[in-house]
């Protein structure tokens, strides 16, 4: 098995906690239980983020985001404790700031990464505060365009060995049509990690993502999808994430493990019990020459190939030898 870099499985919280500590806390211990990677929260500071009547996006308009955002949000001393409980369970803990207050309250607290969220790729001022940070970086594309993408990556030129693009479509949930895959190995003009964050229903997308070279991948998970909030419900549940991160190994190792077709020693038995070995066909007298007509090839095959049959016709035989007798070296006269 060749080296090959770690994969990423980032379970994205978002705000499915819808404020509650508790509910934070039990959502990172569920989301290694599933098997994922890494942790990602939100730090909004609304004050600092959102006027007070922004528009909601369309498909959460049960209360005012400026209100919402208050609601939910964690303090810094809250989202330190529950770094500290992500990277006891070996997690990476990586959090989305929407201001540059929020980014340097993070990084006092010794966050492992920046997630940078779609709507602020364009928030240069935040980024670069985030570039001198020496953080670990992972930029979303979600509603972005290639001019934009330029600039933002621009930003990082002297982070790119810590930053990780992601593929994403702003669509909740989004459609197979719109997710992009295509766009992953253009974003390798970048000379940095490409990553998928996955807004769609399913398994497909990421699996499809990892066999075009990305190791970080981010979903969101949620106890249910019948929460409230504005992510629960395009979120995935438990069980299915459980699957999601064993898919996503499964699939890790297939696109990364180099097999060698010669290197057949751990087929060693069950070549033996499926392959042919040459048998006599009819019984035969002491001295006889070996013929096609009295050659058959049965199972197992741990005697004289059926590939080597040319080898031994002709070859003249030093017993009499019963039908179904499988053929050894030493049954012919040298």
């Amino acid at each position: 098995m060749r080296n090959f870099k770690k994969l990423l499985i980032i379970a994205e919280i978002g705000s499915v906690h819808d404020g509650s500590f508790g509910n934070a806390c039990k959502l990172v211990e569920l989301s290694s239980e599933c098997g994922a990677t890494a942790v990602k929260f939100q730090l909004h500071d609304p004050e600092n983020e959102t006027s007070v009547n922004a528009p909601n996006p369309p498909y959460f308009k049960q209360e005012n985001r400026f209100q919402y955002f208050k609601r939910t949000s964690f303090s810094t001393e809250e989202l330190e404790k529950l770094k500290k409980l992500a990277n006891k369970l070996k997690l990476e803990f990586i959090v989305s700031p929407f201001s540059i207050q929020a980014a340097k309250s993070l990084n006092k607290i010794g966050i492992d990464g920046f997630k940078i969220a779609s709507g602020e790729l364009s928030n240069h001022p935040m980024l670069n505060y985030i570039s001198t940070t020496k953080k670990k970086i992972y930029l979303s594309t979600g509603m972005s365009n290639w001019k934009e993408i330029d600039d933002a990556v621009k930003i990082f030129t002297k982070n790119k060995k810590k930053l990780t693009i992601f593929q994403c479509t702003s669509q909740y949930p989004c459609e197979p049509k719109n997710l992009g895959i295509n766009v992953l190995d253009e974003l390798k003009k970048y000379k940095c990690e490409v990553g998928l964050s996955d807004h769609s229903e399913g398994y497909s997308a990421s699996i499809s993502a990892i066999a075009k070279g990305c190791n970080v991948i981010e979903k969101h998970i949620t106890f249910s999808k019948k929460m409230y909030g504005s992510d629960a419900k395009h979120s995935m549940e438990p069980e299915s994430f459980k699957i999601f991160c064993k898919e996503l190994k499964e699939a890790y190792i297939i696109n990364n493990v180099i097999v060698n077709k010669n290197n057949i020693s751990h087929l060693k038995k069950m070549r033996s019990i499926f392959q042919k070995s040459i048998y006599t066909a009819k019984n035969l007298k002491k001295g006889s020459r070996v013929s096609f007509e009295c050659m058959a090839f049965l199972k197992p095959g741990n005697g004289i190939p059926a590939s080597d049959y040319k080898k031994i016709i002709g070859k003249k035989i030093i017993k009499k030898l019963r039908k179904n007798h499988k053929f050894k070296l030493k049954d012919f006269i040298k």
